[in-house]
C-alpha cells in the first residue's frame, strides 16, 4: 500500500501539460481498450501543421510582410547608401586632412549606430506584432477544434503531447478543411 500511495503522489505534482502525457500512457495498451470499450472517442491534432497551413496562418504571414516591408525596404535603402558613402570615405581618404577623415568617421559611426536603433525597433516591432497575430490564431485555432470535437462527440483531443497517433484518430485534415471553409468569413484584422 505504501509504495501505491508514493506512486500516486509522484503523479500529483506534474507540471502543467504533463496530464496529457500520463493520460496519453494511461490510455496506451490494456487503458486504450478498456478506452475503446468504454466508447470513450479520442483524436489528436496537429497544431504546428494548422499554423503552418492553416489559410488563417497564411494571412496572417502574409499581413505581417505587407504592414513591415515599406520599412524593411527602407532600411535596406539606408543601409546601401551608408556603404556607400563608408566606400567613399575609403577612396577619398588618403586626399583628405585628418580632421576631416576623423569627421566623416565620426558621422559614419553615427548613422551606423542610428541605423542599428531603427532596426532593432522595427524587430520589436515586427515582434510584437507577430505575436498579436499568433495569439488570435490560437484563439480561432482552438474554437475550430472544439467545435468540430463537440459536433463530432470526441470525448478527448490531444494536441502537442503526444509522440505518435494512428492516421485514423488524427483529425488535422478535418480541422483544416473546416478552417479553410472559415477563411472566407474570418480573416485576422488588419492593424493600421
Amino acid at each position: 500500500m505504501k509504495r501505491l500511495i508514493g506512486l500516486s503522489s509522484r503523479v500529483l505534482r506534474v507540471a502543467p501539460g504533463g496530464l496529457a502525457v500520463i493520460l496519453a500512457f494511461a490510455l496506451a495498451g490494456t487503458g486504450a481498450a478498456q478506452a475503446q470499450a468504454a466508447g470513450l472517442r479520442i483524436a489528436v491534432v496537429n497544431y504546428g501543421q494548422l499554423l503552418q497551413e492553416s489559410p488563417q496562418a497564411q494571412s496572417a504571414v502574409a499581413s505581417l510582410r505587407t504592414e513591415f516591408a515599406p520599412k524593411q525596404r527602407s532600411l535596406q535603402t539606408e543601409a546601401a547608401q551608408l556603404k556607400a558613402k563608408e566606400d567613399t570615405l575609403k577612396k577619398n581618404e588618403a586626399t583628405m586632412t585628418q580632421d576631416q577623415r576623423d569627421q566623416a568617421e565620426v558621422e559614419l559611426r553615427e548613422k551606423y549606430q542610428d541605423l542599428a536603433r531603427k532596426q532593432s525597433e522595427i524587430q520589436d516591432d515586427v515582434n510584437t506584432r507577430r505575436n498579436e497575430l499568433m495569439s488570435g490564431l490560437q484563439k480561432t485555432l482552438q474554437q475550430v477544434v472544439q467545435t468540430y470535437a463537440r459536433q463530432q462527440r470526441y470525448d478527448l483531443v490531444l494536441a502537442d503531447g503526444f509522440i505518435y497517433a494512428t492516421p485514423t484518430i488524427d483529425i488535422t485534415p478535418a480541422i483544416l478543411s473546416a478552417l479553410k471553409s472559415q477563411a472566407g468569413h474570418h480573416t485576422p484584422a488588419r492593424r493600421k
